[in-house]
């Protein structure tokens, strides 16, 4: 091991968790304080949007608040990595077949069998250093997008994420939000207004977000997750995962209706969103749960009752108390999916990363958000050599899911290291101290082996803990399980769809210049015809569902619908 590198990556890693938990602990801005206000102040022509004379003015004064707050954009390399961007192919709308693009033409926004070019044409030649300072602001810059052959003259694009922005340096991929409605409040791409472009960052394979979303979507309302090629000014950008956007439009087709509150519950490896409850001040969820609705008071009342149900309700008497204000089954499938599939990013162990919907009914729902860190055979250092779905090469890279799990997990090494062999076995069960720990506890990062019924005693996770201590819902939470196993996660029904999702993208991989991970992990992580090969998904899946199938409390239950 490369010590010099792991010092770094040490460093780097804890300074990003003080950064980051601090939010969770009411240290710092919870995630309803806005991004900085740069549009209205200048938008001298008060049309809503910055034009480029407009847009340096603006630039020039966030570079100032950045350089007065000591503040970097991003980091300059990629640490522990020799990776760099270059440019990518030139390419041109001339170059695609026409005979494609009318049959794309047909087809769903977000069908999986699809693989569409996204042109974009900024401004500048600079447009990535400008997106970068316009990081932590309102304002969006604009370009010119052609799909399909057909011109989309004014969009808005800026960069999104945490982990993947910050972690990632100039010249490799970043994630895009792209807004249609950037000056057209009536322009759409194939009747969506938002475009969610995920640069798959620690996911070898690409395929992590695709796959959950098809495994959730089989019974609760899951984004839609296919691919796109991104071309900018000419030079390609390689592959995107393509995720629906958690919006009006999301209500209407999965809800049919566009009312209701909406909740993010971002990413946070201190995170503490896990529905506990905190009194009757609005401030402590403010600081947790990101309102992306209109924000109202009694959303956030409603959410308080939620979670003070859900924590002070005994149990015999819970799942009554709860059936007119929470989907009860549609929330065991979630969690099911989550520990199922071993998703790093998860509510089993980070409290976050995920959604909360709020119907006219007054019922709530709970929704898959972040999906990209899941189906991974090991979710300590980085993964398998060669860069595997365990995060792709370098060893060690991959976001927050490198570092070993949050504080309360141990050192680095997620369950396979960093400690005496009582610490790693709570590590493998629940991570951190007995007890579950407080806010920040944390749940490790697990593998193959990770105990379906994690984290039972863990206050900090009560939709867990809760909902699991009734025997009733215990058992149908474990009848999910074993449909998941059977029915979803069978290499013989998942192997076909892992084929089609490499034969779709393995040529643009290969090509890619600026993509995270190497074409031999992408090949490793894809390969479905050894059942040995280490770091595949066809490793993930067959050790998974052997291990949940001959599980003693899932093995002799019957699967359901």
């Amino acid at each position: 091991m490369n010590h010099t590198n792991l010092s770094a990556d040490l460093l780097v890693g804890l300074v990003l968790l003080l950064f980051v938990g601090s939010f969770a602990n009411g240290q710092g801005p919870g995630p309803n304080t806005p991004d900085t206000k740069l549009v209205t102040e200048f938008d001298t022509d008060g049309n809503g949007v910055l034009d480029s004379e407009e847009r340096k003015l603006a630039r020039k004064a966030i570079q100032e608040k950045s350089a007065a707050g000591g503040r970097r954009r991003g980091p300059r390399r990629r640490r522990g990595s020799q990776v760099t961007g270059k440019p990518g192919a030139k390419l041109s709308i001339d170059d695609l077949d026409p005979a494609e693009m009318e049959k794309n033409q047909k087809a769903e926004l977000y069908d999986t069998s699809v693989l569409r070019t996204i042109f974009l044409e900024f401004e500048a030649d600079d447009w990535e250093k400008e997106m970068a300072d316009f990081k932590p602001s309102d304002v969006e810059v604009p370009a010119k997008m052609t799909v399909d052959g057909k011109v989309y003259p004014n969009v808005g694009v800026s960069f999104r994420g945490a982990s993947s922005f910050f972690m990632i340096p100039e010249g490799l991929k970043r994630s895009l939000n792209i807004s249609m409605d950037y000056l057209d409040p009536e322009q759409k791409l194939y009747g969506y207004k938002s475009l969610n472009l995920l640069n798959c960052n620690g996911d070898a394979a690409m395929m992590s977000s695709a796959i959950y979303s098809q495994l959730a979507g089989a019974k609760i309302a899951t984004p839609k997750v296919n691919y796109v090629k991104v071309v900018i000014n000419g030079r390609s950008w390689g592959i995107y995962t393509s995720s629906q956007q958690f919006n009006k439009t999301f209500l209407k087709e999965n809800f049919d209706t566009k009312k209701g509150a909406r909740w993010k519950v971002s990413g946070n490896p201190r995170g503490d969103g896990g529905l506990r409850y905190l009194g009757e001040d609005l401030e402590p969820y403010r600081e947790r749960f990101e309102i992306k609705s209109k924000d109202k008071e009694e959303s956030w009342q409603a959410l308080i009752n939620l979670c003070k149900v859900l924590n002070e309700t005994p149990a015999d008497k819970l799942e009554k108390a709860l059936s007119p204000i929470l989907d009860i089954d549609g929330a065991l499938w979630f969690l099911a999916v989550d520990v199922a599939s071993v998703n790093s990013d998860g509510y089993w162990t980070r409290a976050s990363d995920y959604s909360i919907y709020l119907d006219p009914d007054g019922k709530f729902h709970i929704l898959p958000h972040d999906m990209n860190e899941s189906f991974r055979i090991s979710q300590g250092r980085g993964g398998p050599p060669g860069g595997g779905p365990g995060g792709g090469p370098p060893r060690g890279f991959g976001g927050f899911g490198g570092l070993g799990g949050p504080p309360g997990g141990g050192p680095p090494g997620g369950e396979q290291g960093g400690g005496p062999p009582q610490q790693n076995e709570r590590r493998r069960r629940g991570g951190g101290p007995p007890g579950g720990g407080g806010p920040g506890g944390g749940g490790g990062h697990g593998g193959i082996d990770l105990d379906p019924l994690i984290g039972l005693d863990n206050d900090r996770m009560p939709l867990r803990s809760k909902l699991l201590s009734i025997p009733k819902l215990q058992t149908r939470y474990l009848q999910y399980m074993r449909t998941i196993a059977t029915d979803h996660m069978d290499w013989k029904k998942m192997g076909p769809q892992v084929e089609q999702f490499r034969d779709l993208i393995a040529k643009e991989v290969k090509a890619d210049t600026r993509k995270l991970t190497t074409w031999d992990a992408f090949q490793t992580a894809t390969n479905t015809k050894s059942p040995t090969k280490a770091g595949s998904l066809r490793e993930f899946f067959e050790k998974r569902t052997e291990f949940l199938l001959n599980h003693e409390k899932i093995k002799n239950l019957p699967t359901v619908d």
